[in-house]
């Protein structure tokens, strides 16, 4: 078809090279690379809008006040403040992987009403606002003044003050961990469920019980599915921990960042200083994350070796082109010109 256009166009059509016929390799392809000039241009436009926001908060909107900024960046309130939205976010996170656990096994239990419990759970506070459930955990001081242990319908061996056991820390902490845990079940039971059935047989096979099998075969496998999702809700609960606050429990970093703002009356900036701190926690825990799935995800998706190989093979020719002298089968006198049966090429077979 192409030869034809090219008679048609008055050019000579392109006559068939002898190595082409022969089977060897043909000349190498000048590629000639695609252009994007829009792309171009796109990209210098959001260069050029980045730098005009950037010039703009720094030169033109005093209201940034980038001096007050620089004064309570680093000040002794803020740092404490870091302080409790980590703790706060490694005590409900630990709490919340355990119990999601035990709900992602409860969910893949045979057994109805153990299922029927962690559905329940995970119906309750997913349905429900984190924000909800954390007023009513503030609110349990008021609803369970005291907690009473004896035995039941008598008089109580041991009244405790709620509000003595459970500060507001520790109600945070719950609040967070309650919720969170809800999420954690479904990822952990995906997990569970992207590893083949299989393998739990080939386990019990071997002789080895549920708890061997779970830790040394199904949850290594589960892990590259679990961790990046995990992961994401860590950050995750780093950034709800500033609705503690409905607790209330006012000393992690937005409550208190806000609390100076009321006191100084610049809002921006100190949103600012939280903003920052929120950022620099976040991007530590991004490449924690990172190198965590890059341990999980070895050797999936890698290419195997090409396997070479193991004895030499020749050429072969085209039907009805002879060979040239020196190539292989170029001194069988068989009829079919240059074509070698498969048993006379080196590494044919006998």
């Amino acid at each position: 078809m192409s030869d034809q256009h090219a008679e048609a166009a008055g050019r000579p059509a392109r006559q068939p090279q002898r190595n082409e016929l022969r089977g060897d390799e043909p000349e190498a392809i000048e590629a000639i690379r695609l252009r994007h000039p829009w792309r171009t241009v796109f990209a210098v436009v959001l260069v050029i809008a980045a730098g005009l926001f950037v010039y703009d908060a720094a030169f033109n909107r005093p209201v940034y006040s980038w001096d007050i900024v620089g004064q309570y960046l680093f000040d002794t309130r803020v740092i404490s403040a870091i302080g409790y939205t980590l703790q706060l976010t490694v005590y409900s996170m630990i709490i919340a992987i355990l119990l999601g656990v035990a709900l992602a096994v409860m969910r893949l239990s045979p057994n109805p009403v153990v299922g029927a419990v962690a559905w329940v759970y995970l119906w309750i506070f997913r349905g429900t606002p984190v924000y909800v459930q954390l007023v009513f955990w503030g609110m349990v001081p008021v609803i369970y003044k005291t907690i009473d242990l004896g035995i039941p319908f008598t008089e109580a061996m041991l009244s405790i003050t709620t509000k003595d056991l459970l500060p507001y820390f520790a109600l945070a902490v719950i609040g967070l961990a309650l919720n969170e845990a809800a999420y954690m079940a479904e990822i952990v039971r995906a997990g569970l469920l992207s590893v083949d059935t299989g393998q739990e047989e080939a386990a019990s096979a071997l002789g080895l019980g549920w708890w061997h099998t779970m830790s040394r075969v199904v949850l290594p496998q589960a892990m590259r599915v679990i961790i990046p999702p995990t992961g994401n809700e860590v950050i995750s609960m780093l950034k709800t921990t500033s609705l503690v606050t409905a607790v209330p429990f006012t000393l992690e970093l937005y409550t208190r960042t806000r609390d100076i703002a009321s006191v100084t009356y610049k809002p921006v900036p100190m949103l600012i200083v939280a903003s920052i701190w929120y950022l620099v926690v976040t991007s530590i825990l991004m490449v924690g994350q990172y190198y965590l799935e890059r341990y999980f995800a070895k050797g999936v998706g890698a290419r195997p070796d090409v396997q070479k190989p193991t004895v030499e093979t020749g050429l072969i020719g085209a039907v009805g082109v002879a060979p040239e002298p020196g190539q292989a089968g170029a001194a069988e006198g068989g009829g079919g010109g240059g074509f070698i049966p498969p048993h006379s090429r080196p590494g044919g077979g006998a």
